[in-house]
C-alpha cells in the first residue's frame, strides 16, 4: 500500500510540476513514430493559453532542419533541437517536452488511432494546408480521430510507468 501511495504522489507531484512550467513556458508534446526513426509526426504546445497543434515539417530553426526530423539530425540531443525549433519558429521556449510513443497513442485512444489518424489526413479530407488559416490539417485530423476514439485517462499514469510517455527537460 505504501508503494502505491508513493505511486500516486510522484505522479500527482510530476503533474504539478507539468502545470507549473506553463506558467513560464508551454509544455511541447510530441508523438513520436518508432516505426520511422522515431521521428516526430506531430506535435502541440500547451500552455496558459490552451491546446495548440504544431506541425512539424513546417517547424524549422535557422538551418532549416525541421522538428519531424530531430533524430536524425541531432542524435545527441534531439529534445535540445526541438526547443530551438520552438523558439526559431514560434518564439516560445519549452523547457518540458512530453514525448508519446504510438503504443501509448493507442492504449490511451485505441488501437486504430494511428489509422484513423492517417485515414483524416490523406483520405477524408483533412489534407489541407496548415499553413493557410480555414483550410483543414493534420492538427484536424489528430483532433477529430482522438475526439472520436474518446480517451482512456486511465492509461495516462500507466503508459507514464511503462515509459511510453516520457518526460524530457531540456
Amino acid at each position: 500500500m505504501k508503494k502505491l501511495t508513493a505511486i500516486v504522489i510522484a505522479i500527482l507531484l510530476l503533474f504539478g510540476v507539468f502545470l507549473a512550467s506553463t506558467i513560464v513556458s508551454p509544455v511541447l508534446i510530441v508523438a513520436e513514430d518508432a516505426e520511422e526513426d522515431a521521428s516526430i509526426d506531430m506535435a502541440a504546445r500547451f500552455g496558459l493559453t490552451g491546446f495548440e497543434w504544431v506541425y512539424p515539417g513546417s517547424s524549422v530553426n535557422a538551418a532549416g532542419q525541421t522538428l519531424h526530423n530531430v533524430h536524425i539530425d541531432h542524435p545527441e540531443n534531439p529534445y535540445g533541437a526541438a526547443r530551438e525549433i520552438m523558439e526559431y519558429s514560434y518564439h516560445v521556449s519549452p523547457h518540458v517536452i512530453v514525448s508519446v510513443n504510438n503504443d501509448a497513442a493507442q492504449a490511451i485512444f485505441g488501437m486504430s488511432i494511428v489509422d484513423d489518424i492517417r485515414a483524416n489526413d490523406a483520405y477524408n479530407g483533412y489534407a489541407g494546408n496548415e499553413n493557410v488559416p480555414g483550410t483543414m490539417d493534420r492538427g484536424d485530423a489528430m483532433e477529430t480521430a482522438m475526439t472520436n476514439n474518446g480517451m482512456n485517462v486511465l492509461q495516462v499514469p500507466l503508459q507514464i510507468l511503462l515509459g511510453n510517455i516520457t518526460f524530457h527537460f531540456a
